[in-house]
C-alpha cells in the first residue's frame, strides 16, 4: 500500500505575505483524493519526533534556541519566517513523517511525505524556510539503529542542498548528490558529494540527460541501500525562483526515472516533496501530484 504522510499541522498559518507557498499542503492531498489516484487510508498522521531523535543530526545548542524561540534577529531573518512554538512543532511532524517514510519505504518500496525536503537546515542553524532537515535526520535515523549502513540522497530540487551537504560532509556512509541551478539560491554553496550545476533556462533535454547519466552510475558505485529523494517541482518554466525552464511532462519524466531505477535496483526510496513557487497553484499542484501518481502507478 502506498502511504502517505500528511498531518492538519502541516497546513500552519503564516502571515499573508508567507501564506501563498503553504496553500499547496492543504490543496495536494485533497487533489490525490478527488480525482482516485489514493484513498484515506493511504495517509499516515505523523507524532512530533522525538528530541532524541532530532540530536542525533541537530545541536543542542540549536535545538535549545529554536525550541525556546531565543533564535536572534539575524537567526529569524535567515531562516525566512517568523518563529513560533507551532511552526516549531509543525517541523518536528515534518521531520517524523519523514522518519516514518523511510520505515515503510522498506515495506512497501516507496513512500511519500505530502511536506519536507528542508534541506537548507545545517546543523547548528536554519536558513531558507528550513528548521530542522528532515531528510538528514531520517538517514541518521536508519544508520543510528542499524537498518542501513549506506544512504544516497538524490536532490532534484532546484536550490542546492547546502544544510544536508554540510551535516554528512564527514559521513562516507551517506552519499548527497545535488542537481539544481547554478546560479540560484543558496549564493555560498557547500559541497556535496556530487555536486551539479545547471545554467540558467535549462530545458528538458539537457536536464534528463544529464539525470540519465548521472542516476544509475551513482546507485552502481555508492550501492545504498536506502534512498532518499528531494522531488522539487520549483524546476518548471513557470516557477518564480527557479530559473530552470523544464515542461511540466519534464518534471513527470525526472520523477519516472528516479522511481523506475530505484525499483529496478530493489532499492526502497523515501520521497520529501521540497519546494514549488510558480505563479499560477495549478501548476504546483500538477507537478507535485504526478510524483504521486508515479509511485501509484509503478510500484502498486
Amino acid at each position: 500500500m502506498l502511504k502517505i504522510a500528511y498531518s492538519p499541522v502541516y497546513k500552519y498559518e503564516l502571515p499573508e505575505n508567507h501564506r501563498f507557498p503553504m496553500v499547496k499542503y492543504e490543496l495536494l492531498p485533497e487533489q490525490l483524493l478527488y480525482e482516485g489516484t489514493v484513498k484515506e487510508e493511504n495517509f499516515f498522521h505523523p507524532e512530533a519526533l522525538s528530541e532524541e531523535t532530532i540530536l542525533l543530526t541537530h545541536e543542542r545548542e540549536y535545538w535549545e534556541k529554536l525550541k525556546g524561540q531565543q533564535l536572534s534577529r539575524r537567526e529569524v531573518r535567515a531562516i525566512g519566517f517568523p518563529m513560533s512554538e507551532k511552526l516549531v512543532q509543525r517541523g518536528r511532524h515534518i521531520a517524523n513523517g519523514t522518519v516514518q517514510c523511510a520505515l515503510y519505504s522498506r515495506k512497501y518500496g516507496v513512500a511519500l511525505n505530502v511536506a519536507g525536503g528542508t534541506h537548507h537546515s545545517f546543523t547548528y542553524k536554519g536558513e531558507g524556510f528550513c528548521l530542522l532537515n528532515d531528510i538528514a535526520i531520517a538517514a541518521n535515523y536508519l544508520l543510528h539503529r542499524n537498518i542501513a549502513d549506506k544512504i544516497l540522497i538524490v536532490d532534484l530540487d532546484v536550490h542546492q542542498g547546502n544544510g544536508t551537504a554540510q551535516i554528512f560532509r564527514e559521513d562516507p556512509r551517506v552519499f548527497t548528490f545535488s542537481m539544481h541551478g547554478a546560479r540560484n539560491y543558496p549564493l555560498r554553496k557547500e559541497a556535496s558529494d556530487l555536486d551539479i550545476g545547471l545554467p540558467d533556462k535549462t530545458e528538458d533535454g539537457l536536464y534528463l540527460k544529464t539525470l540519465y547519466e548521472t542516476l544509475p552510475r551513482l546507485i552502481d558505485e555508492v550501492q545504498p541501500q536506502q534512498v532518499f529523494y528531494l522531488s522539487g517541482v520549483d524546476v518548471i518554466w513557470s516557477d518564480k525562483l527557479g530559473r530552470l525552464s523544464l515542461s511540466l511532462q519534464g518534471c513527470r519524466e525526472r520523477d519516472r526515472f528516479v522511481l523506475e531505477t530505484c525499483k529496478k535496483n530493489g532499492l526502497p526510496v523515501a520521497i520529501s516533496m521540497g519546494g514549488g513557487y510558480s505563479e499560477r497553484l495549478a501548476h504546483i499542484i500538477e507537478a507535485h501530484a504526478n510524483t504521486y501518481r508515479l509511485a501509484q502507478e509503478l510500484f502498486f
